[in-house]
């Protein structure tokens, strides 16, 4: 809300400015878009699937080493003395635990690097952005998302010509 405020005070200062001489240019981005689009943001994405695909065959050699012991467990049940009976199934329970704590791991890991190759990008996308805008000419340029523009003609939308400057700096 105080984001939308301070908005709305910028473009109201704009449109209200006694020096209206020259015409303003404002025009926005869709970072997001930026972010999915972008040779970059494409490259970041393989990299988590890549990294998805090497810990997925872990996982999977985990939950059938799990299956198998689950399944010895039960069959043995009736076999085996009450002490190791729960021998077995204090092993089991530990390596449950093991493979909760390995996914949590995961999870954060992967996480992790996302936001991290995010940050990067972003701060390359938000320097691009800036040498657009002194280039060009804009007086203001805004991000788009839900929180701050409710309506933008498309006609003022940046987000391909960020996406090609910052593509460009890349190579």
């Amino acid at each position: 809300m105080k984001r939308f405020v301070v908005l709305l005070m910028v473009c109201v200062g704009l449109v209200a400015s006694p020096v209206m001489a020259e015409v303003q240019k404002i025009g926005y981005v869709d970072l997001q878009k930026a972010l999915n689009l972008s040779a970059a943001g494409k490259e970041a994405k393989e990299k988590i699937k890549d990294k998805v695909k090497g810990y997925d065959t872990e996982v999977q050699q985990r939950q059938e080493e799990l299956k198998k012991l689950k399944e010895d467990l039960e069959k043995q049940a009736m076999l085996l003395s009450e002490e190791a009976r729960n021998a077995k199934e204090r092993d089991y329970q530990q390596k449950v635990k093991d493979y909760q704590r390995f996914t949590k791991d995961i999870q954060e890991s992967l996480q992790q690097t996302d936001a991290d190759l995010t940050r990067k990008i972003l701060e390359r996308l938000l320097k691009v952005v800036q040498e657009v805008g002194k280039s060009e000419g804009y007086t203001i340029i805004l991000e788009k998302t839900e929180s701050s523009i409710v309506y933008a003609d498309e006609s003022i939308d940046i987000s391909d010509e960020v996406i090609k400057a910052f593509d460009k700096q890349g190579k």
